[in-house]
């Protein structure tokens, strides 16, 4: 969605493992020519970064294997077709989709896309009553200052939401501002402003052009990369010894060998220790995994048998005293037959719903609704959630610096070990962190490291 936009507004054979299943699909003719080099690489992690990195690996004469955890290929990008339409838990949209490598891969792979327009949007007071535009207007203005701001008072070790409330304390307990807060920086950075760095929280990159959102789910990306590719789902892996000339990769209990590893799990796998490394890594490299951190972003889809919104806006905001609490809606009927609303619990907020039954999700976003709509409104007929903080392959979204961390710190974590140990994923990316298109561009960045070699 464009909020990415707002913020930058103001400122790229060994052994088989015993009992693991495999997927194999027909490699097509382009690699029919391909002359085997004699090396192997496995990749951990069958996320867009780590098959990225397998197909062009794949390409120059590598023998590649993904060890995949899950019982299928994508990692953060996950749809849930349950309810007839393709909800994405993860990743939903293309930040920027001129020149954005995502934009073709989406095409090749049937991946159908809808533009999205911010200026479709009401935002609602806790009384029902829509901000006029003169109001919206004039607060976003004053946002991007506050933002601009907050960077040149910004420190290293100050906090986002510490630097703001000194300058703007009366604005920090603003419903509206709380609300601009939390669906435009939160949403955008993925991590709550009490944690986010004063300093390096816009720090990266873009792609140009308006937003789009993949419809009809954006597994068809990654579906579509893994054609070809050997991937041992259901396969978890729990060391890597890198001691000898061949590194070994403990999983489900057997041992694999490799001349090379690719670790493209995200960082709230490296930062929970999942993995263990013998040797350990390097210091700088556990100091970058320490300091930088991965933020919660959760999902709510509702259904209805008939829409009581205007179905011809793209987006509902509402400004509730709880920052990041059901804030933002996305009309999903303006792009498919479904008449459902997904909503969205953003920084420390997000975690809290993990805690909480689906029925008390219902409720409190039913009262917000009720809050815009009046109280006669029906409950949903359907209902899906995300818990991403609590999911052991991620630990959350998507990486974001924090107090403490430098821009310098995601360039550490991109760095190889000893010509054997490459690390990808979105939070090794500095420039487009936090992105698909990130991630993939790290899987292409640590390929081409191996080839080189």
């Amino acid at each position: 969605m464009q909020r990415r936009k707002f913020i930058k507004k103001t400122v790229t054979g060994p052994p088989l493992l015993i009992g693991t299943p495999t997927l194999l699909v027909s490699c097509g003719k382009e690699n029919e020519n391909v002359i085997p080099n004699g090396k192997t690489v496995v990749v951990i992690g069958g996320g867009i970064s780590g098959l990225a990195a397998t197909k062009k690996l794949k390409e120059n004469g590598f023998t590649v294997i993904v060890l995949e955890a899950q019982e299928k290929v994508g990692g953060r990008i996950r749809t849930d077709r349950s309810l007839g339409v393709a909800f994405d838990e993860g990743a939903s949209w293309i930040h920027g989709p001129s020149g954005n490598p995502i934009t073709s891969l989406a095409t090749q792979a049937g991946a159908n896309t809808f533009l999205t327009s911010d200026d479709s949007v009401e935002v609602f007071n806790t009384n029902g009553i829509a901000y006029s535009d003169t109001v919206l207007t004039k607060a976003e203005s004053q946002f991007e200052s506050a933002l601009n701001a907050v960077r040149s008072a910004g420190t290293q070790t100050k906090s986002f939401q510490t630097v703001f409330n000194s300058l703007y304390p009366t604005q920090a307990n603003d419903k509206l501002w709380k609300y601009m807060l939390s669906a435009y920086l939160e949403f955008s950075t993925g991590g709550d402003i009490s944690k986010l760095s004063s300093k390096f929280f816009d720090d990266d990159e873009e792609f140009n052009g308006d937003d789009v959102i993949i419809i009809n789910g954006y597994d068809k990306v990654t579906d579509f990369m893994a054609q070809g590719l050997e991937i041992r789902l259901n396969t978890r892996v729990t060391g890597i010894n890198y001691a000898n000339t061949k590194v070994v990769i403990t999983a489900n209990g057997s041992n694999i060998q490799a001349d090379y590893v690719v670790v493209s799990v995200p960082l709230g796998v490296l930062k929970n220790n999942v993995i263990a490394f013998t040797p350990s890594l390097p210091a700088n490299k556990i100091d970058a995994i320490s300091n930088t951190n991965i933020g919660n972003v959760n999902k709510f889809l509702l259904t209805w048998k008939t829409p009581f919104w205007d179905p011809d806006l793209q987006y509902i905001g509402y400004t509730p005293d709880t920052k990041g609490k059901f804030n933002y809606f996305l009309n999903i009927k303006k792009f498919t037959p479904s008449n459902g609303l997904m909503t969205f619990a953003l920084g420390d907020y997000a975690t809290v719903t993990e805690n909480l039954s689906d029925s008390q999700i219902i409720n409190e976003i039913m009262l917000h609704l009720k809050g815009i709509y009046g109280n006669s409104i029906p409950s949903p007929s359907n209902f899906l959630r995300t818990k991403w903080g609590q999911n052991i392959n991620s630990f959350g979204a998507y990486s974001y610096p924090t107090n403490g961390s430098t821009s310098a710190d995601f360039d550490t974590l991109a760095n190889q070990v000893n010509n054997k140990i490459f690390f990808a994923g979105e939070h090794t990316e500095r420039e487009y962190r936090g992105t698909v298109h990130g991630a993939y561009l790290s899987g292409i960045r640590e390929a081409d490291k191996i080839i080189d070699l």
